[in-house]
């Protein structure tokens, strides 16, 4: 009897999750740049990520290529008997289409591994240096949290800084190596690298994440890690 209340207590929650969630059609004037399917709640379905140019520009800048700056959103998607719902929006963690010195050879790169989405992006700044970052969100809790952060800041051949931190086991790491473009050039500063244990709380929701606007002291250094 216990099993049955159980079974129907579920089903009337889902049926009014879904009744919750509003229809999805794509904007007007919205352009698909990718689209992701998989299992995001473990609940053995598959939802649907979709990312869009939007019809907004980013900034009046135009390259010779006229190509124009918009500015992204991704839509993460459920689908209830045969009709997307949109289950989150987001448009605060991708980068415009064109960010960075040469838009052509950016990285948007979306996973969903192990019931999380990876959301990795990458562009270069100027000539030389080149911008990744990885960001991984979990559904908990009845939303999704910020769980890791991975970025890196290269020169292509001075300097390769990364910060990496895994907010659920508190592992943070930073890694700085440096060389030389000038093969005679022996002030090369010391590679410098340090692991250490930091605990986030409470987690970071998605809605709340900016990419650049979180820190925390790091222990031992007069500088802050920055995510």
């Amino acid at each position: 009897m216990k099993k049955r209340l159980s079974l129907i207590t579920i089903f009337i929650i889902t049926a009014f999750h879904a009744q919750s969630l509003k229809n999805f059609a794509v904007p007007k004037g919205y352009n698909k740049v990718t689209e992701i399917k998989g299992d995001l709640d473990k609940d053995g379905e598959n939802e649907t990520v979709l990312v869009f140019d939007t019809d907004q520009t980013a900034s009046d800048y135009e390259r010779a290529s006229e190509k124009k700056d918009y500015k992204r959103v991704f839509y993460i998607l459920k689908n209830e008997q045969g009709q997307l719902k949109i289950w989150k929006e987001n448009s605060k963690l991708l980068y415009s289409s064109g960010m960075g010195f040469y838009p052509d050879g950016n990285i948007l790169n979306i996973q969903i591994k192990n019931n999380c989405m990876v959301v990795e992006q990458q562009f270069s700044s100027n000539s030389r240096h080149t911008q990744t970052s990885k960001h991984t969100f979990r559904f908990q809790n009845g939303d999704f949290y910020l769980i890791g952060s991975y970025d890196n800041f290269a020169d292509t051949c001075e300097f390769n800084f990364t910060n990496e931190i895994n907010f659920s086991t508190g592992k943070v790491i930073i890694d700085r190596s440096y060389s030389s473009c000038d093969d005679d050039n022996k002030n090369i500063p010391e590679n410098f690298y340090k692991e250490f244990n930091y605990k986030l709380k409470p987690l970071i929701k998605m809605d709340d994440y900016k990419m650049g606007e979180h820190k925390f002291k790091i222990p031992g250094l007069k500088e802050d890690f920055v995510f």
